[in-house]
């Protein structure tokens, strides 16, 4: 009877002490809350955290391949407006563009073989750390700079202020980890960049944000020279050779280890599968101003400006190019990709004409005048 009362007691005192101690130093009073929070409240490391899971959420994709093109592009336009905030007006006109032909999709689901899912994307993005706090904070810095979401600044050298023109991190829809809208003509990208308050790159901003410096369109585009061949002979005579992940090749590091299908020769809906990555896949393949893919995966449309009242930010649009090497890089190389490389004339019309060139493997990402 002893013991037992001499236990009681004792239990007694060490609450009683235990009591003393949380009102005097709150901080030993153990966790409460999610995320490990002191009695105190939240502290500064806290709220960033509960930011970045904030971001990440609504972005989180699932594996779900649709059977058909329009169950594809209504998926489509779900992630456009619930990772990038486009209202209904906005994706009004998105869906009238993509709507108006029956090919601009992620690829013939028929016939395309992804060979990567999009949680493996989001799984190799986070052990490469891409959704810390500490990114997050920075990528929602560019986006207020940009004043679009997924949109990095590309700056001219020294990355002195005000920034000139911004860049999606990714291939369109510009969405981590979703596969990249392909077979869109030139036309119909720049129609589509319009669509979303943005517009089709020139061909120096997009080797700019590879090779992780803007330099002036004047220096970039030899308008003395009046033919675009000699224009791309001169300008890639003397042209700095570097690629977005450094100054060596290696396509390892980038989206190009994918198959054509086996009966894919020149292309066609029918034969030829899509067979891209998720864009962002591949952390490696980034550029110093933290631009995605621009090696692999979709190549992509620009513009070419001919003469300077063509360049976007005054309005205009220049002739077609296509630049970035594409999804089967690692396999078969089909021409040079490093960043200040000017392709030719390969299907070569104005980018606003009717039947410029669509591709299974051709994408586009945009531009953005802050």
């Amino acid at each position: 009877m002893r013991r037992a009362l001499g236990l009681v007691l004792g239990v007694a005192l060490a609450a009683l002490v235990v009591w003393r101690l949380r009102r005097v130093t709150p901080e030993l009073a153990p966790p409460e809350g999610a995320h490990g929070q002191s009695a105190k409240g939240p502290t500064p490391a806290d709220a960033a955290a509960d930011a970045a899971r904030a971001l990440d959420k609504p972005q989180r994709p699932d594996d779900d391949e649709p059977k058909t093109v329009a169950a594809q592009r209504e998926r489509l336009f779900g992630r456009m407006q619930a990772v990038l905030g486009y209202d209904d007006a906005t994706l009004a006109k998105v869906r009238a563009i993509v709507e108006s032909n029956k090919v601009i999709s992620e690829g013939n689901p028929e016939v395309t073989l992804h060979p990567m899912k999009r949680s493996e994307c989001w799984d190799t993005r986070d052990r490469a750390g891409l959704h810390e706090a500490k990114v997050l904070a920075q990528q929602e810095a560019d986006e207020k700079r940009c004043g679009a979401r997924h949109m990095v600044p590309i700056w001219g050298k020294g990355r002195a202020p005000p920034v000139e023109v911004c860049i999606d991190q990714f291939e369109f829809p510009n969405i981590p980890c979703e596969f990249p809208l392909v077979y869109a003509s030139a036309q119909e990208a720049a129609q589509l960049c319009r669509a979303v308050g943005k517009r089709l790159c020139d061909a120096h901003e997009w080797e700019g944000a590879c090779a992780g410096e803007l330099r002036p369109a004047e220096d970039e585009y030899l308008w003395d020279r009046k033919r675009r061949i000699e224009m791309e002979f001169f300008k890639n005579e003397k042209r700095e050779k570097v690629w977005a992940y450094g100054p060596a090749k290696d396509h390892a590091k980038c989206a190009t280890g994918s198959r054509k299908s086996s009966k894919c020769a020149g292309g066609g809906w029918e034969s030829c599968g899509s067979n891209t990555y998720p864009a962002g896949a591949f952390p490696e393949c980034v550029s110093p101003l933290g631009v995605f893919d621009q090696h692999g995966n979709a190549a992509e449309h620009m513009s070419l400006p001919m003469k300077p009242e063509e360049l976007g930010r005054r309005g205009g649009l220049g002739e077609t190019e296509m630049k970035g090497s594409w999804f089967i890089f690692a396999r078969g190389e089909a021409h040079e990709d490093d960043c200040r490389w000017r392709a030719p004339a390969w299907h070569g019309t104005r980018v606003d004409y009717w039947n410029s060139h669509r591709n299974y493997h051709l994408g586009f990402r945009c531009c953005r005048d802050p």
